[in-house]
């Protein structure tokens, strides 16, 4: 590799150990490789490098999300959805770094209109991905509204969890709650069986 893809896989690296604030010009440097002044030849700044190395980060994120939906289950809807969760919350666990970093992400998105553009690209994509995991679908056979709807809640669904993984894993909920908690939640909102 050259400096600049090993300044990256040095910034991402960073990112997934110390987190974006944590990461300084010699940290990166130093799991680099290379010398403090590449980052400026290369990046122009320290921000550039790891919003740089956050994007591809995000791109591997994505890449898990995508993975861990459109795995093959076995067993009626509601048996393939509990065995969905339960496998995206082991990614939770087993890929941990990497949700931190995605957390992390949007975070910094609040100083950085480049992050925040690739970001709700990103969240475009993930609730069409969601959606079509979800009714077993491409994502081009899908109404928009079907993506907003189902695609949205479900990602909201999927934050919610994997931040409460990520706070306190052992007051998270698991994937059957998760699965009884939406039934209940729908007796609430609809009490007749009304949709």
């Amino acid at each position: 590799m050259g400096n600049r893809e090993d300044l990256l896989a040095g910034a991402k690296r960073c990112l997934l150990d110390k987190g974006y604030e944590r990461s300084t010009v010699r940290d990166i440097a130093t799991e680099a490789g290379v010398s403090m002044a590449a980052i400026g030849y290369h990046f122009g700044s320290r921000e550039n490098l790891l919003n740089a190395a956050l994007f591809e980060a995000l791109d591997e994120w994505g890449a898990e999300v995508a993975r861990t939906l459109g795995a093959e289950g076995e067993g009626g809807a509601a048996e393939r959805f509990e065995a969905m969760w339960a496998r995206m919350i082991d990614s939770f666990t087993s890929h941990r770094p990497l949700w931190l970093a995605s957390v992390e992400a949007f975070m910094q998105a609040a100083r950085s209109p480049e992050l925040r553009d690739r970001l709700a690209d990103g969240m475009r994509q993930g609730r069409a991905g969601q959606a079509a995991a979800l009714l077993v679908a491409s994502e081009d056979s899908l109404p928009d509204e079907q993506v907003r709807s189902l695609g949205s809640v479900h990602m909201a669904l999927l934050s919610g969890v994997m931040l409460q993984w990520m706070v306190s894993p052992d007051d998270a909920p698991s994937a059957a709650e998760v699965a009884r908690g939406l039934r209940a939640l729908s007796g609430v909102v609809w009490p007749d069986g009304e949709s």
